[in-house]
């Protein structure tokens, strides 16, 4: 089996290091340009580009892989599949159409659940139980093609989007060597999607972070747990912006006014919101480093006010 794969972030390194070790042939590993990064804004290696160094793999990393030029260069190759796993770039009918057997897309949630840039953040966000990993046989739309395999993953209480991310990558990897030994089989079925059934996770802003207190507790905490680590969810206090990164539920009803620092707790700095109260237990003050939330109380008291400022990103209106 002669494999072309296409991926950019540390989301698709678990699937290539699997291909890699089960000896699958690997003609090439296609990736984004590198990228200025940090204050210096050195040019900066995607994950998968130095994974793949590492291995002596050949890396191609074209502006675009639908130009004439760059079509050349894959149908050179004569690969039998595609592999494509949160690559960065929509591909042309023409791409689609160069491996002998298809182009297979890893794609993180339950399709036709979630199809976009952000499943992994909009399924916690949104309070799921349950999300999982499908590949799909891809076709021109944006995660529409037919399902070719799926894997259901529970969501943890205790997990935020980092740590489902891995969960999702290391069993999105296994997911797609067993697509891909059932296609060298013929042992698939694809199944068109119920596009009436379909939902969508829009590529995150930061502005989307933005808590409004006079939500329910249980809706703040799985927006913080949804943005962990990026974008992060914030409120302001005393004018500064304050990133949320740790919290509890509190039990019973508290009839607290949504926003003030009701009282404080050995587990930390409890908010009224709009149904149930919020325990914080960590976050970090614009410019300095995360911190517990007691460390914050020295010298900021009971009934300050977490501030809510007028603007309302579209996508918290959507939650």
């Amino acid at each position: 089996m002669k494999i072309v794969f296409m991926g950019t972030p540390d989301f698709a390194v678990p699937t290539l290091k699997a291909l890699v070790q089960s000896g699958l042939r690997i003609l090439s590993v296609v990736t984004q340009p590198d990228r200025p990064k940090g204050r210096g804004q050195e040019p900066h290696s995607p994950p998968v580009k130095q994974f793949a160094l590492e291995k002596g793999l050949a890396v191609l990393q074209p502006l675009s892989v639908n130009t004439p030029e760059f079509i050349e260069v894959l149908q050179r190759q004569e690969p039998d599949v595609v592999i494509v796993v949160a690559f960065g770039q929509i591909l042309s009918p023409k791409v689609l159409k160069i491996p002998r057997l298809a182009c297979i897309n890893l794609h993180a949630s339950l399709l036709p659940k979630y199809r976009g840039a952000a499943p992994i953040n909009w399924a916690i966000i949104r309070g799921d139980g349950e999300t999982g990993v499908t590949t799909m046989k891809m076709d021109a739309g944006m995660d529409t093609g037919d399902i070719l395999l799926a894997r259901k993953i529970p969501i943890q209480d205790s997990d935020n989007a980092q740590t489902l991310h891995d969960v999702l990558a290391s069993e999105g990897a296994s997911l797609v060597l067993e697509t891909v030994d059932c296609l060298e089989q013929n042992r698939l079925t694809p199944k068109p999607q119920d596009n009436s059934q379909a939902t969508y996770a829009p590529k995150l802003k930061k502005e989307d972070g933005f808590i409004q207190w006079t939500k329910r507790a249980v809706e703040i905490k799985n927006l913080v747990r949804g943005l962990e680590p990026w974008p992060g969810a914030y409120t302001f206090y005393k004018s500064r912006r304050l990133k949320i990164c740790g919290v509890k539920v509190s039990t019973g009803d508290h009839g607290d006014v949504p926003g003030p620092i009701a009282r404080t707790s050995d587990y930390g700095i409890e908010i009224g919101t709009g149904e149930g109260r919020l325990i914080i237990t960590e976050l970090q003050p614009e410019g300095k480093k995360r911190m517990s939330a007691r460390d914050f109380l020295h010298g900021n008291p009971i009934g300050d006010r977490f501030d809510e400022f007028p603007h309302l990103p579209v996508s918290n209106l959507l939650l």
